[in-house]
């Protein structure tokens, strides 16, 4: 005999899908929805629903938008591109309120062992930004783990034919850590003492 009716456990077992989130934690989501009107069960799944019709990656950077491109593409400094793992980075250091350059997002790192190569990732792109001309500077804020330290690296030596500027976040952000949990003092000092690479 099954321990919750069948809309419990599938609403159970779809939340159990996100990241993080277990068995128990599942349960309690699922809790939550149930005490909720039909009103907030309603706004909830239409932001759902909503997400997935009108939020799409700008075709210039890769980042999350409504629009073909994005607001930072559209309207910021070009001559210096920081390159990051994942749109939520973006995030992280937009809100720094202190870099003023455009973005480029890889949508992963190099990783050999779960099989991601330098094809399966936005390279290509990069440098076809850079091989435009105009940009004087490229930031690689990939996370400071193994995986992004090699993208960094592969992409750095990609780039130096170029006759760009590449620079690396400083250490501030710790070895294994992801961009997107490092404190904004933190992020912040990274950003402005990244040194050459």
């Amino acid at each position: 005999m099954e321990v919750f009716i069948e809309p419990i456990g599938r609403l159970m077992n779809e939340f159990s899908k996100l990241p993080g989130v277990g068995k128990k934690t599942a349960q309690r989501y699922a809790y939550k929805v149930i005490s909720m009107s039909e009103a907030e069960a309603r706004a909830f799944a239409d932001a759902i629903v909503a997400v997935k019709r009108r939020v799409r990656f700008c075709r210039i950077c890769g980042n999350f938008t409504e629009d073909e491109v994005c607001d930072i593409c559209k309207t910021r400094d070009k001559s210096t591109i920081c390159v990051v793992k994942e749109p939520k980075d973006v995030i992280a250091l937009e809100k720094l309120h202190e870099y003023k350059g455009i973005y480029h997002v890889l949508h992963g790192v190099i990783d050999p062992m779960n099989g991601v190569s330098p094809n399966d990732i936005r390279i290509r792109e990069l440098l076809e930004r850079v091989g435009e001309g105009g940009v004087k500077e490229v930031i690689m804020a990939t996370n400071p783990d193994v995986e992004g330290e090699a993208t960094a690296m592969y992409i750095a030596k990609l780039l130096k034919p170029l006759g760009v500027l590449v620079t690396r976040i400083s250490r501030g952000v710790p070895v294994g850590s992801e961009l997107e949990y490092a404190d904004e003092v933190t992020l912040s000092r990274a950003l402005s003492e990244r040194k050459q690479i």
